[in-house]
């Protein structure tokens, strides 16, 4: 079997257990296996697989067909162009959650904010992904988990970071000892009915209680002392949520400019909200 032919496999298997983006899972398990790169993979199509490779290349395909996330499987996941570390202990980036890092730094370079806190930073891909963008500002990651924080940490230092952004255990904004610039967060916000029953990623990561909603009011409710005049709150939500999450912050904050923002399909995607 060749790389063109396993792919086929792969692509073919994934299909018929409805795995989305099937093709792309193959190959992301193939390159894992073989150590290379895209370029590398599509380069040598041609390229036998030995028997053992064909039989390791078998377990990871099983694995998959499991539910055990591509991500989990490999160590390793992709977000706003950057290579990010991951395990069980933190959630994988959604390619969503891209649109709130492209509101904070367009926020961040219009009003000059140079103080971030990254709230739920699970594997610090928001935070890191605003410090190298942002190489002027200091970021504060924080994270009830400690295992998550240690993932984080790893990010940190593959990417060059760890001098401006400082990781901070606790409860949403209570780790931060004093106001910042602006706040991001992409908090959990899945209704707990909706929550798979045997889900790999860590419930608390995901679990947004009856309405989905339980942490962007708790946050809601501390935010207040610790922004700055004229400083920004940026949230993640899902699909639906617009219309309770404006209600929620309109009651936190008198004084207020709050905005939805739609991603690239139309599906308001995240909040803003700026004190006044």
């Amino acid at each position: 079997m060749n790389l063109r032919q396993a792919l086929t496999k792969a692509r073919d298997t994934l299909v018929k257990s409805n795995v989305d983006d099937a093709s792309l899972e193959g190959e992301i398990l193939l390159r894992y296996l073989l150590a290379i790169d895209r370029a590398g993979l599509f380069s040598d199509l041609d390229r036998e697989l030995s028997p053992r490779q064909k039989k390791e290349f078998a377990g990871l395909l099983e694995r998959r067909l499991s539910g055990e996330p591509a991500a989990y499987i490999t160590g390793h996941r992709e977000f706003y162009g950057l290579d990010f570390e991951v395990d069980q202990h933190v959630l994988i980036p959604r390619s969503d959650t891209e649109l709130l890092v492209e509101l904070a730094l367009k926020t961040a370079r219009s009003h000059n904010m140079t103080k971030i806190a990254d709230i739920g930073t699970g594997c610090g891909a928001i935070a890191i992904s605003l410090a190298v963008h942002l190489p002027g500002a200091v970021l504060y990651a924080t994270d009830i988990s400690p295992e998550a924080l240690e993932v984080a940490r790893d990010n940190l230092k593959k990417h060059g970071v760890a001098d401006r952004v400082i990781l901070l255990r606790g409860d949403l904004l209570e780790p931060l000892e004093k106001p910042v610039d602006m706040i991001v967060a992409n908090l959990p916000y899945v209704k707990e009915a909706d929550l798979p029953p045997n889900g790999y990623e860590p419930r608390q990561a995901l679990d947004g209680g009856e309405d989905g909603l339980d942490q962007i009011k708790r946050l809601g409710r501390q935010a207040g002392g610790k922004l700055n005049m004229g400083g920004y709150l940026l949230l993640e939500i899902g699909q639906g949520q617009a219309e309770m999450v404006v209600d929620i912050l309109c009651k936190a904050f008198s004084a207020a400019a709050i905005e939805v923002h739609k991603d690239l399909a139309g599906i308001e995607r995240a909040v803003s909200l700026r004190l006044t």
